[in-house]
């Protein structure tokens, strides 16, 4: 019992606050009139994925690759600082995702993707060479 009558006490003050906090009421002053105004903030929306960046996602990189920590293999950014986005880069760094490759950044060999089309692994070197700093 003692519980019920607490909980109704609890309501019944939440209630009167609320009744008291208003909403959009308006009040006269002295001939004037000051209305209440609700404004609120929109929040942050995320930026959309990239295509290379779904796509990577969606393949076992993150096991070797971090954005911004080498974990494995190099940071992305770290890849990004090292080369200019040019077609011959792109399409060299490409191959290097299909083939495999050894020897850049260190001894440990990078898993080759021979499964992956040309233009998907294109496109996520597009979107690592876009994170330069």
């Amino acid at each position: 019992m003692k519980r019920n009558l607490l909980t109704l006490s609890s309501l019944t003050v939440i209630v009167a606050l609320a009744a008291a906090c208003g909403g959009n009421s308006s009040t006269e002053t002295s001939g004037e009139s000051t209305a209440t105004t609700n404004t609120t903030v929109a929040a942050a929306q995320p930026e959309p994925m990239k295509p290379g960046e779904k796509l990577i996602n969606k393949a076992d990189c993150i096991g070797c690759h971090n954005k911004t920590q080498k974990i494995i293999g190099p940071a992305y950014v770290e890849i990004a600082a090292k080369y200019e986005a040019t077609d011959k880069n792109i399409d060299m760094l490409a191959g290097k995702i299909i083939d495999g490759g050894k020897g850049v950044w260190g001894e440990l060999a990078m898993t080759p993707h021979a499964g992956m089309s040309k233009d998907d692994a294109k496109e996520m070197v597009k979107y690592i060479l876009s994170l330069k700093q």
